[in-house]
């Protein structure tokens, strides 16, 4: 998929578009500032692993420096037939290392859209990071002016293969997988909030980054673009836009403050694609059907039209209340004001549930009927939250916050939370009046 000029810079201009590694120190056991500024022979990991304990309260991934002709002697000289994928840092391998182990080695494209800065956040990030759901960095070569970075191999590729454009030996992911896949990088985007320390802002969440295994489990990639979130009583990183078309928040777009919530924005657009089927972008589409988000506006806006968004290739087989929930989340997740987004952890902590629900066979034809929950259920004590789903009224919910007229002559929708202040004070208000 293609970027916009403005939300990607040239790979000379990198040093100067985003000073990631100048405006965000990688603190050193709290004593001081220091920044990383040179990868050559791999000083810089080598010098920043000592820091790992400290910036993320974990041990560091250990990640190996490679020479050029090993990585070259791995993937037969880079053979075309080992080519796996392409994007802006450049070209993917699939390769064998002396040990036998299968890899995926991305190589650097020194005229591509992203350049050496990229590289340094990109080993930074994947060196301080560990978790089930983000991509392993197993090493990475620094020979002259060679970039290279040596991952966990993922068989079944990106996201998008599975999804979009399928051959006719594919076969589409069902409404479980689906779930199951959401359920994954949304649990990785919740390590990066929540659990790293400064919290990390994925900047580019995109279906072609998520990852898949043989079993469909999910791993985040491609760390080039993040970045250090605010912490203390900052509310935002101000910063130069960058990201990709049609996954890239409006708030941010316009004015460059980058917060946790425009991760949540990105993530509402791959959950868009997963239930639709369709692309962020999709220039072969006619006018109007072209930007994901904007196509689906209405649909969003009345609960009766939410089944009108599911893929055509799901052939209707998928529980309706599941739908309508995935629906109610998207539709929060998209919201231009960025207050009113969602937390991530409550969108795993529904999510979750949902894919549960998933399991459990429904007809989807009929029409979708919910009991009303018991008052203790619908009014849970601030002080008792939990990991267990709390149903809320969702009609009530975008009605009174999101100014989204809903027709709830039919039924009411409940959205799943794991407490009451989902979205602060608005969400505390608009349940006060349940």
């Amino acid at each position: 998929m293609g970027c916009f000029p403005c939300l990607r810079c040239r790979s000379k201009d990198v040093k100067n578009c985003d000073g990631d590694l100048d405006s965000n120190e990688f603190p050193d056991n709290g004593k001081g500032r220091r920044t990383y500024n040179d990868v050559s022979d791999g000083k810089c990991v080598d010098s920043m692993r000592g820091k790992g304990q400290a910036w993320c309260g974990q041990r560091a991934n250990v990640a190996r420096s490679f020479t050029f002709r090993e990585l070259a002697a791995s993937t037969q000289n880079f053979r075309v037939a080992n080519l796996i994928g392409e994007g802006g840092f450049g070209s993917v391998y699939k390769g064998r290392l002396e040990s036998g182990k299968i890899v995926a080695i991305k190589q650097l494209n020194l005229n591509g859209l992203q350049g050496n800065q990229e590289f340094i956040v990109e080993v930074l990030m994947l060196s301080l990071l560990r978790h089930s759901n983000l991509v392993t960095l197993i090493g990475y070569c620094t020979d002259g002016d060679q970039r290279l970075l040596v991952y966990e191999y993922m068989p079944l590729g990106s996201l998008e293969n599975h999804l979009f454009d399928l051959e006719s030996h594919q076969e589409p992911l069902d409404w479980h997988t689906r779930l199951k896949i959401a359920v994954g990088a949304a649990r990785g985007l919740e390590y990066l909030h929540c659990k790293a320390n400064p919290p990390v802002i994925y900047r580019d969440l995109k279906s072609s980054n998520i990852l898949l295994d043989n079993d469909f489990n999910t791993k985040l990639s491609d760390f080039g673009l993040a970045k250090l979130g605010p912490v203390g009583d900052n509310t935002h990183v101000s910063t130069r836009v960058m990201g990709t078309y049609g996954y890239c928040a409006p708030d941010y777009a316009m004015s460059g403050r980058l917060t946790l919530k425009s991760d949540i924005y990105s993530f509402g657009v791959v959950l868009l694609e997963l239930i639709t089927g369709r692309k962020a972008i999709d220039m072969t589409k006619k006018s109007g059907e072209q930007n994901l988000v904007s196509w689906s506006r209405p649909f969003l806006k009345d609960r009766k039209k939410f089944v009108q968004l599911a893929d055509p290739l799901l052939q209707g087989h998928f529980p309706a209340r599941c739908m309508h929930h995935a629906v109610a989340i998207i539709a929060m997740c998209l919201q231009e004001q960025a207050n009113f987004r969602p937390l991530i952890g409550d969108i795993v902590v529904a999510l979750e549930y949902l894919a549960s629900q998933a399991e459990t066979p429904e007809n989807p034809k009929s029409p979708t009927t919910t009991s009303r929950p018991p008052a203790a259920s619908r009014h849970p004590s601030p002080s008792k939250a939990s990991k267990t789903p709390t149903f809320i009224r969702y009609d009530i919910f975008c009605k009174d916050v999101y100014k989204v007229n809903f027709d709830v002559s039919s039924g009411i929708i409940y959205f799943i939370s794991a407490h009451i202040s989902l979205v602060k004070r608005e969400f505390d208000q608009a349940v006060d009046k349940v």
